[in-house]
């Protein structure tokens, strides 16, 4: 197919998508993000959903939104504001037009720019011919909607089924604007609607009549190009973060020859991974969609119980309700990992905008003294990572664990190089089989992990429960003494997981004043904000957090070579809260609690004041 002649050459790219929740966009989104990835770029993504089911059309809180950050070289963010907008009504150009940098292209759907439209979201006249956002913008309003029509005239489609390919429209003019492979996307529309050749002819239609508007029409006057990015040799996919997880949950129940039940109850953000792992039911995992959360939760222990790696996603709410059943799974010491995808809170709170609000209920959320190993993955693809670390500490150790997600991790998508399988550690599975001296609560010496007795193992009949037990034969006992015992043997168990801990990675100014600190998902940000801060000579050095309980031996230290310590969450300062609490650092707190993940120059400008307050 034909290209522009005038191609300009560019670093990176942010664009993002909005529209309807019926307009296609996070459809739009991933198959341009599959395009970048497919070219060679580093990419990462952010899609951004409603969180009503389903808005009255054309209103603000109807516009789902997809941010797309590709480039030439390592990226760590879906970037700030975008360099182009697509909005496909008044209210997707409403909502966003004000993120897009000064100078950038809003490519904008005029068809869509009819009174009732533009009163739906308080505009009074259409804003495409506001001489303060033309003179701010590039504004391109196209009429898309007469565009897909006259693609489709002779189709014999509804207008219904015409509308809903405008998606398609915008996406093939988005591959002609940042020359993307055509034919790869035509062959996926085939796939895609394999079994609906009359969907896969029209849709294919409309992606081609996108790519010659913009080859013909001479609205952009250029197209760009963007160079494939220097990676290290391997294979790599584009990969979600609940994806990425679930790969490590399989990988993790493979190389340790058990098999997984994971019990689930479907909450946003953390549903795909009951849906993903549905699939992996050839390799020895089984899902259950339980009727709630503690049933759920109930599911996964029996499971565990019974010899195989007990696992149960939920969010926020979920896991308020899942309390007491992880109270049993800590005091009967059974392995058992709980996936925690963040959200934002308290009660219902916001579904599908992400936070990460719920790290002391992970760490404090039961009764009794019931402590937990908890670790967090940091970006969609450390997903597989901490996911096959948390089910491998697990079974060592034997005990729950909790691993911390959140909506901007398990949404977004980022190049994953495949790992060596061979090289993934070992996990240690102590099942034992003979009954000769066997003792309920006898411990190993190293790990004070209990040994795992599969029910109906001869001669090895034994019984738990939620009451406290003899520190050796499991019978009930009420001796002061015993529960003293065993809560510190299992409070110390837990701590021992800190010879399974790696020192934190220090990066950027290792002699510089400020350290700023994370966790979870927040590390895109404060990894480029560090580097942005350094290029302007700040001295800043970045340290983020995988395990939250215990935290790294070397953590105190640490901190405490740092001048200006800086904690980056999004919560009201709960990870600061437990930095001072336990190793008496003045450390200072930033934090936002906006459904919104940080942007880049957010933190560096908090990194710029804090500098400046501490040498006023």
């Amino acid at each position: 197919m034909g290209t522009n002649a005038n191609v300009k050459s560019v670093e990176r790219v942010v664009v993002r998508l909005a529209g309807d929740s019926g307009d296609g966009m996070q459809l739009t989104g991933n198959e341009l993000t599959r395009a970048s990835a497919l070219a060679g770029n580093d990419v990462a993504t952010f899609p951004d959903y409603p969180a009503e089911i389903r808005a009255p059309a054309g209103t603000l809180a109807g516009v789902s939104g997809f941010q797309l950050h590709f480039a030439s070289q390592d990226i760590f963010t879906p970037g700030d504001e975008p360099d182009v907008l697509v909005a496909m009504n008044p209210a997707a150009f409403k909502k966003n037009i004000g993120d897009l940098k000064p100078g950038g292209l809003a490519i904008v759907n005029q068809s869509a720019f009819i009174k009732n439209n533009l009163r739906k979201v308080g505009y009074d006249e259409s804003p495409l011919e506001d001489p303060v956002l033309n003179e701010r913008f590039r504004i391109v309003p196209i009429e898309m909607n007469a565009q897909v029509e006259r693609a489709l005239e002779n189709e014999g489609l509804s207008t219904k089924e015409i509308g809903r390919s405008k998606n398609f429209w915008a996406l093939g003019l988005l591959y002609w604007l940042y020359g993307r492979n055509a034919d790869k996307q035509l062959k996926w529309i085939d796939e895609k609607f394999a079994n609906k050749k009359k969907f896969a002819e029209s849709n294919k239609k409309v992606f081609l009549a996108g790519h010659a508007f913009g080859e013909t029409a001479e609205l952009f006057g250029e197209s760009y190009r963007v160079e494939a990015a220097t990676t290290d040799p391997g294979h790599y996919r584009n990969i979600m973060g609940n994806q990425a997880l679930v790969t490590g949950l399989v990988a993790a129940a493979q190389k340790s020859g058990l098999e997984m039940v994971l019990g689930s109850y479907p909450i946003t953000p953390a549903s795909d991974i009951l849906h993903a792992m549905s699939r992996f039911r050839h390799y020895g995992c089984s899902t259950v969609q339980a009727e709630d959360e503690i049933a759920a939760i109930g599911v996964a222990i029996g499971a565990s119980y019974g010899g195989a790696i007990g696992v149960c996603s939920t969010s926020g709410p979920g896991l308020a309700l899942k309390g007491e059943a992880l109270g049993l799974a800590h005091i009967v010491e059974l392995p058992l990992v709980v996936v925690n995808v963040q959200r934002g809170g308290p009660s219902t709170g916001l579904p599908t905008k992400t936070e990460q609000s719920d790290l002391l209920q992970a760490l404090f959320g039961r009764n009794g003294d019931a402590p937990l190993p908890v670790l967090a993955a940091k970006s969609p693809a450390d997903c597989f990572d901490a996911a096959y670390e948390a089910v491998r500490i697990a079974t060592k150790y034997m005990t729950p664990v909790i691993l911390m997600s959140d909506g901007y991790v398990a949404n977004g998508s980022e190049p994953w190089r495949l790992p060596d399988l061979q090289k993934l550690k070992a996990i240690e599975v102590n099942v034992r089989v003979e009954p000769e001296g066997y003792e309920v609560y006898q411990r190993d010496e190293t790990t004070l992990a209990r040994d795992w007795v599969i029910p109906g193992t001869p001669g090895m009949e034994h019984r738990v429960g939620g009451l406290e037990k003899d520190s050796l034969s499991g019978e009930v006992s009420y001796v002061p003494e015993n529960h003293a015992e065993m809560c510190r043997v299992r409070a110390e168990k837990v701590r021992g997981v800190q010879a399974e801990i790696d020192a934190p990675e220090l990066y950027g100014d290792l002699d510089g004043d400020t350290l700023i600190v994370g966790w979870g998902g927040t590390f895109g940000a404060l990894r480029q904000a560090c580097d942005d801060a350094n290029e302007e000579g700040l001295g800043v050095a970045h340290c983020h957090l995988r395990w939250i309980h215990p935290f790294a031996p070397q953590l105190d230290a640490i901190l405490k070579r740092y001048r200006n310590v800086l904690v980056c969450e999004l919560n009201s300062g709960q990870l600061a809260f437990l930095l001072r609490a336990t190793f008496l650092k003045d450390v200072k707190s930033f934090t936002k609690v906006e459904g919104q993940p940080f942007r880049i120059r957010e933190v560096l400008a908090e990194i710029q004041k804090l500098q400046g307050s501490s040498n006023a």
